[in-house]
């Protein structure tokens, strides 16, 4: 197989275009390629005026492969290495079957992983399943009645969901292919394996989800919705079971030697249930902002100038970061191309935003998170915990000020850099499903976040023309990007207390679908290859 990369094509090329354009860089006749699989497909969009695509391929030939690499004379030819998925050899001797805490990205992938070694996993779903859940989010959108398993982050699927399903990374792993393979198989669209950014839409997501739950259950695995984990049994620092909560309010014990925690970084109560036991973990890191939504329409101007609104382009993107003098940073974050922000409250009294695309992209605006980071120096205390009480402070301040029915607080941009606060909207209309409050924002998030906004958007203008709109409308907060704490972890992915796996986004090791789902399935490898007695 040889691979050619950096093929340029109109956007208006006809279906042949990347055979004769692959055939004319290996100097050969098309006959002699036998199939031609496309790796990789990006926008060129940095000249307004010419505005193409960029293709990565394989070509399999007839003949001499060595022969036509070499008469190519292009430094854009080369050897294609096959995709090679390599699974470790189980060597698990317990008889207990492990115990998967959550099922978004990092659990399913876990169980699908566990499931196909013959391990039979139980999986414990706090929340609802995918379409049960949906309903149970859209009754919040209509009515603001929260339930607060089942929602934005909680349910099958995780949070990811009920967002864009955004499956750009920047980690690095070979089981990154091994991610993307699956989803598709389970009916994610063809085009992740050779889009430079792919994404799934929510309401794709819904049928991939369910695929994965199909499969597990097939192999003898079990997925319990409505169970949310409330205790581990430790004894001589090792997991001995779990005890779970129906629904009902039933409490269950089960006995296992190892859990799998997949909670993802809403968990909260998991995660002080897990400090109460001694589970060693750290603050970290984690942002906090608003999102900012512009006409779609204007955004597509914006980055693809006369093309804007070619069908081959579709929804545009953007992605800036800007460090003000003497600052901090501020970045763009999930940005959601034709998309709506989205009331992602999962605690009652408390409200934060998230953003959310289906998979045409062809909403009104267009949304990203606008985030600043804030360091465990800035956490009200020492205490490990002490960043997610700072989201809470957060979450409270904004619930009140949307006056306590889950309409989110938001603000103008120009009013916003005026240090004014609004009172009423403009051009842009908000989406957020549970409506908006128009006040000053400034009154929920942190004075160096929104100092670091006013900052950084103003430059950000510069390389985003318009960017800052006078009508564009900010909504608080964004809370929810990541963990504010890392569970630690040793080598052989387990904590100080023997069995206990933390995993993915709420243990403080993944950002995002694709290096959960990576993580969950390292997470599997590891049980696999445990081989205590």
């Amino acid at each position: 197989m040889i691979k050619i990369t950096e093929i340029k094509l109109p956007l208006d090329a006809a279906d042949d275009a990347l055979l004769t354009a692959a055939a004319s860089v290996l100097r050969c006749p098309e006959s002699r390629i036998r199939a031609l699989n496309l790796t990789k497909k990006a926008v060129d969009s940095r000249k307004k005026d010419n505005i193409f695509f960029v293709c990565n391929v394989e070509a399999e030939v007839t003949g001499d492969e060595d022969e036509l690499i070499r008469r190519s004379r292009s430094n854009k030819v080369g050897k294609a290495e096959p995709y090679v998925y390599e699974q470790p050899e189980l060597r698990r001797t317990s008889p207990f079957r492990p115990v998967i805490a959550g099922f978004g990205p990092a659990g399913f992938f876990a169980a699908l992983t566990l499931a196909r070694a013959g391990l039979r996993p139980i999986v414990l779903e706090r929340g609802h399943d995918v379409d049960t859940r949906t309903s149970d989010v859209r009754r919040f959108f209509a009515t603001g009645s929260l339930d607060e398993n089942s929602n934005i982050q909680f349910g099958e699927g995780g949070a990811g969901t009920f967002s864009d399903g955004k499956l750009t990374t920047g980690t690095k792993s070979k089981l990154i292919r091994k991610v993307f393979l699956e989803l598709a198989d389970k009916g994610a669209p063809q085009e992740i394996l050779w889009s430079a950014k792919p994404h799934i839409g929510t309401d794709r997501l819904a049928a991939v989800v369910k695929g994965f739950r199909e499969e597990v259950i097939a192999l003898g695995g079990e997925v319990r919705f409505g169970c949310r984990l409330c205790d581990v049994i430790v004894a001589n620092k090792a997991v001995h079971g779990v005890t779970y909560e129906t629904e009902g309010g039933q409490r269950v014990d089960l006995e296992t030697d190892t859990l799998l925690l997949c909670i993802g970084h809403s968990a909260r109560d998991t995660i002080e249930m897990l400090h109460r036991k001694g589970v060693q973990m750290m603050q970290k890191p984690f942002s906090v902002g608003t999102r900012i939504e512009h006409p779609r329409e204007f955004i597509d101007r914006a980055q693809y100038g006369a093309y804007a609104g070619h069908p081959a382009l579709g929804a545009a993107d953007y992605k800036m970061a800007c460090h003000p003098p003497h600052g901090r940073g501020l970045y763009t974050f999930c940005m959601c191309p034709g998309g709506t922000v989205v009331a992602a409250s999962s605690e009652a009294g408390g409200m934060c935003v998230n953003g959310m695309s289906e998979y045409a992209r062809d909403a009104e605006n267009s949304n990203a998170a606008l985030l600043v980071g804030i360091e465990p120096q800035d956490f009200p205390s020492e205490d490990v915990l002490s960043g997610f009480e700072l989201q809470r402070e957060i979450e409270r301040t904004a619930f009140r000020l949307g006056g306590e029915s889950y309409a989110a607080p938001a603000q103008l941009v120009g009013d916003f850099l005026r240090d004014t606060p609004s009172t009423h909207g403009g051009a842009v209309r908000p989406s957020c499903p549970t409506g908006v409050v128009y006040s000053d924002i400034r009154r929920v998030l942190p004075r160096r976040v929104t100092d670091t906004m006013a900052q950084a958007m103003v430059k950000m203008n510069k390389m985003l023309e318009g960017f800052t709109m006078p009508d564009a409308v900010l909504t608080a907060p964004e809370t929810r990007s990541s963990s504010p704490v890392r569970i630690l972890r040793d080598e052989f992915f387990q904590t100080n207390i023997s069995g206990l796996y933390p995993c993915g986004e709420g243990a403080g090791y993944a950002g995002g679908i694709v290096s959960a789902a990576v993580d969950g399935i390292r997470g599997a490898f590891a049980v696999m290859e445990d081989i205590r007695e």
